[in-house]
């Protein structure tokens, strides 16, 4: 991970200039420093964050692209059963009323 930049030096120098014990300040630059690198993020930090967001967006479209073919390709399938089992419907349905062939074949 990288730090961020904190002048400790002028930090204390400023803390005692105020009054505060040099030893006190020091503590404090300490902690301040610790508080910093352990919770803000850097520019670089940044970066990496972007990368990985734009790699995620990558990968979920792709995921989406290939989810939409196979549904794609389901969904025709499915249709195509469906036509063919109205057909058969149908043609049983003819079959059922022979009467009605009969006369059809009689007009041809």
């Amino acid at each position: 991970m990288n730090t961020v930049a904190f002048d400790t030096h002028h930090f204390v120098k400023r803390l005692t200039e105020a009054g505060m014990p040099e030893q006190q300040a020091e503590v404090l630059a300490e902690e301040q420093t610790h508080l910093i690198e352990s919770h803000l993020a850097t520019k670089q930090d940044i970066i990496e964050v972007k990368r990985e967001i734009k790699a995620l967006e990558t990968q979920l479209t792709t995921n989406i692209k290939a989810l939409e073919t196979r549904l794609t390709a389901e969904i025709t399938a499915r249709i195509a059963e469906c036509k063919t089992d109205i057909v058969k419907w149908m043609f049983a349905a003819l079959i059922g009323q022979g009467g009605l062939i009969v006369a059809l074949i009689k007009l041809l």
